[in-house]
């Protein structure tokens, strides 16, 4: 009788059986080792099993064993932990820059790092929340190329989009480039992953400025791997960190420098929004005042109208003319129905 060809992936097989089965909740034993290899037409001795677990455990896989009746194996650790799986699931499920089927296809490779009976839990997690997710199937090969530039150190060309109501039929939207159907060509520097949303920090060179485009607006991305991008003395002194704090959910606008008086009941909210080293000063028993630098932007001045009668912003005197004027237009709206 010709011998079985995957007698020789015995091990594998051994190794295969314990990662999808076991954790330390669940243990097999050699004879649950044996019938599944039995499965495959792999013939097997409980003294084989013994040395293959040795074998596998010389190797550094973490293979413990617990006996009540009789003994029981099981992975007693991996790459990931449980909870650094529901972790990443969630942040998965979190952007919105994957697609609903690429969310899928990752949750899917997600639970295999993990035991079956783990792998349940995570299963779960794709129903904690209905997120709005992006359209765009082609941000995988966006990124991809984003990446690839950043590495070679040049410049980039791509279409950006934005999304607006069809002429002819006002219930449908359709996707409309910008830049007048032109593309655009910049200086990749940095992705940086901000209010759920996957962003391209880059220098345009033609502006003169640092600006930021959404990645999953971004289409038919090309690297120019001949023109090495601009912008790098800009870059030797940029902090990602600090621009995404002043640009409010990355909404561009002039960097200005700010002074808003707040109740003393806000100083967590501002400390989460500019963190504790922004320059705060006490103004009375009841409030404080901050100084900082910020995009001005309608986003900006609606989380300073969130706040209600609780933030009063001070200076400069043109940026309180212009949320003078966001409060009246949005009073204006309203008194004209």
């Amino acid at each position: 009788m010709a011998k079985n060809p995957k007698q020789k992936q015995k091990l594998l097989y051994v190794l295969k059986f314990l990662t999808e089965k076991t954790d330390e909740n669940n243990g097999v034993t050699v004879n649950d080792i044996i019938d599944y290899l039995d499965s495959f037409d792999i013939k097997a001795e409980r003294k084989s099993i013994y040395d293959d677990i040795k074998t596998l455990q010389d190797f550094g896989v973490d293979i413990c064993s617990t006996k009540s009746k009789t003994v029981m194996y099981y992975i007693a650790s991996r790459d990931f932990e449980l909870s650094e799986l529901k972790l990443l699931v969630d942040a998965v499920q979190s952007a919105k820059f994957i697609t609903h089927k690429k969310s899928n296809e990752l949750i899917r490779k997600l639970e295999n790092l993990a035991s079956e009976s783990e792998a349940k839990e995570l299963s779960r997690q794709l129903f904690v929340s209905n997120r709005v997710k992006t359209m765009n199937e082609k941000v995988y090969y966006s990124i991809d190329s984003l990446h690839t530039a950043l590495n070679m150190g040049c410049k980039i060309s791509f279409f950006y989009y934005q999304w607006e109501l069809t002429h002819n039929n006002l219930n449908k939207v359709a996707k409309k480039k910008r830049n007048n159907g032109d593309r655009y060509v910049v200086s990749p520097w940095a992705l940086c992953w901000d209010d759920e949303n996957y962003y391209l920090i880059a220098y345009d060179s033609k502006a003169g400025i640092i600006k930021h485009f959404r990645v999953d607006k971004m289409d038919a991305v090309q690297v120019l791997t001949k023109e090495k991008r601009d912008g790098k003395e800009l870059f030797k002194k940029f902090d990602m960190a600090v621009y995404s704090k002043q640009s409010f959910g990355m909404f561009g606008g002039k960097l200005t420098d700010v002074k808003i008086r707040f109740d003393n009941s806000l100083i967590g909210v501002v400390v989460d929004r500019f963190s504790k080293n922004v320059f705060i000063t006490t103004n009375d028993d009841n409030t404080f005042e901050m100084s900082t630098k910020v995009m001005l932007s309608p986003t900006f001045y609606g989380w300073l109208f969130s706040l209600k009668d609780k933030a009063r912003l001070l200076s400069p005197s043109f940026a309180k003319e212009e949320f003078l004027s966001y409060i009246s237009d949005v009073l204006n709206a309203y008194n004209k129905d």
